[in-house]
């Protein structure tokens, strides 16, 4: 079977505070960014990884969801419990110091963890944990 990750989806709740997060301090490409009926789905993705993407969206858009459950995914994203994604990069210490003079929220700087990998862990614009491992 060959079955790979195409996309991934991210909340947003500022597509232009996203998009800039995503594109000018990650440093992804941006590969589509529609809009529809006032709303925006940006897709993103790593350089050099064009078969990998992220789709940032908006989540009052998620069919079915009641005005209710909308407000509870407000809360979560807020407190950054909705939706994590996990990077990576070569070098954690210069991935982390742009992260942070981008003025991200910092959730725990670069760390040895117990499980043995070196991470750290910040927010996107719309509270999105989002922790970035060091490739060994």
């Amino acid at each position: 079977m060959d079955i790979s990750i195409h996309a991934s989806f991210l909340p947003h709740t500022d597509p232009d505070a996203s998009l800039a997060f995503y594109r000018d301090v990650l440093g992804f490409e941006v590969r589509n960014d529609v809009g529809y009926q006032g709303l925006r789905w940006i897709t993103v993705g790593p350089p050099g990884q064009p078969d990998t993407s992220i789709v940032l969206y908006p989540p009052s858009a998620s069919p079915g969801a009641t005005d209710e459950e909308k407000r509870t995914i407000a809360a979560m994203m807020a407190k950054g419990t909705y939706a994590i994604l996990l990077l990576a990069t070569p070098d954690l210490d210069a991935a982390f110091e742009r992260i942070q003079a981008s003025g991200a929220e910092v959730v725990e700087e670069p760390t040895m963890q117990p499980y043995g990998v070196r991470d750290c862990a910040v927010r996107d614009p719309a509270g999105n944990l989002l922790r970035v491992q060091e490739r060994r």
